[in-house]
């Protein structure tokens, strides 16, 4: 098994502690200009939600990318 670049590494880690708030940031920033754009006062949750969830997504599927190579499959 051949060890990573920790270079690498740190750069993946790095992401993941910017990959949450700014899937937020997004979603809720999406729903906002609908909200201003339809006149409505719901969508910034509904994106809100939908931000948190594929931030939460992501950062499984890298945890679960990295443990499967830890393990040598």
């Amino acid at each position: 098994m051949a060890k990573r670049n920790w270079m690498r590494m740190v750069g993946e880690y790095s992401s993941l502690a910017f990959l949450l708030p700014i899937a937020t940031m997004a979603g809720y920033a999406i729903g906002y200009l609908l909200d201003k754009a339809f006149g409505t006062h719901f969508l910034y949750l509904v994106f809100l939600i939908l931000g948190i969830a594929s931030g939460f997504t992501q950062l499984i599927r890298q945890i679960q990318r990295d443990t499967r190579d830890d393990n040598g499959s």
